[in-house]
């Protein structure tokens, strides 16, 4: 007889052990202002050495994949196709354009400096979309492997730092280059990388600054979907061409994400589902982030290097410039 039971129980340690360290995590963000997601990746490389025990290992590994596509597919529930069009097409069109020169960007300054495989891509999707949930969304539709949980990682790291400064910094910039309160909020929503310090940033200005800059982020969220659909289909192809068993090439994860965004566009999510679902969300990419961190060798870090960092940075000054440009052109 089937005992699913049998199966998970092994897991349970390590998730366990997960949640411990992305609660900790949280608590530490609430207290001292810290970015919940840095603090789980943080912690999480402080007990790497918990990732060779037996009875925790496949829980994290659990933890880092599933849980991971998860919160991903759950961010579905906070958008809805009709909040994207208040700017109207043609601006929606240059913002998509201006994500995927960032992403194509990445990709080639990574080639260009021969940095570990698929690291300019993680770079460029942190950069364009939403910074550590792109990350992690991008990372799970690609191989399992030391460099990808090290790009990971030092992308995570990068990408918050410099999400952090721009939260403080673009505000001033957009008073700077005389703004109004509208293009103050096209600006930060389509430059800021996370969505949290989006938020802050906007409502910092004022209210409608704020939603304005929410609306937009929003949208670079919804581009999250069609790009690792596009990469999952990518990947497949080249696995394809090695010979690889054949696998269903978009995740499942992918098609919960888009059921989600239709059925909240139709209005069929009461509003307590979807905060609920938001909430859910944002849990399982900090314990996602924290078995991510452990499952990480903090020595295998220095040989990064310091070109990704100069990637981040120049990708963020190009994804700023065009923003700006964006904001006096057509708002």
């Amino acid at each position: 007889m089937f005992n699913p039971m049998r199966i998970f129980a092994p897991k349970i340690p390590g998730i366990m052990l997960a949640i411990v360290m992305g609660l900790s995590a949280a608590f530490l963000s609430e207290h001292y202002g810290a970015p919940v997601m840095l603090m789980a990746l943080l912690l999480g490389m402080s007990f790497n050495f918990m990732a060779d025990e037996e009875k925790t290992c496949s829980g994290l590994e659990f933890t880092a994949s599933t849980l991971l596509r998860t919160g991903v597919a759950l961010l579905g529930a906070r958008i809805t196709i009709s909040s994207l069009t208040d700017f109207g097409w043609p601006v929606l069109l240059c913002t998509g354009l201006l994500v995927l020169a960032v992403i194509m960007m990445g990709v080639v300054a990574g080639k260009l400096l021969k940095l570990p495989e698929n690291m300019g891509l993680l770079a460029g999707c942190a950069v364009a979309i939403c910074g550590a949930s792109a990350t992690a969304a991008v990372a799970s539709v690609l191989p399992k492997n030391d460099n990808t949980n090290r790009s990971v990682v030092f992308t995570i790291v990068g990408i918050t730092a410099m999400s952090t400064t721009a939260m403080i910094v673009y505000p001033m910039i957009a008073n700077w280059i005389g703004l109004d309160e509208r293009q103050t909020g096209f600006f930060l929503g389509a430059t800021i990388h996370d969505v949290a310090q989006v938020v802050g940033a906007g409502y910092g200005v004022s209210e409608y600054t704020g939603d304005n800059a929410t609306v937009v982020k929003l949208f670079r969220v919804a581009m999250l979907a069609p790009i690792v659909f596009v990469l999952a289909l990518m990947l497949a192809r080249k696995s394809q061409n090695q010979n690889v068993t054949k696998k269903f090439p978009v995740p499942p994860f992918l098609l919960v994400f888009i059921g989600l965004v239709v059925v909240n566009t139709m209005g069929w999510i009461p509003e307590v589902v979807i905060e609920f679902l938001a909430h859910l969300s944002r849990w399982c990419l900090v314990f996602a982030i924290a078995a991510i961190g452990m499952r990480t060798r903090l020595n295998k870090l220095k040989e990064v290097g310091m070109a990704p960092l100069l990637i981040l940075v120049g990708e963020t000054v190009f994804m700023a410039v065009g923003g700006a440009v964006l904001a006096y052109s057509f708002i």
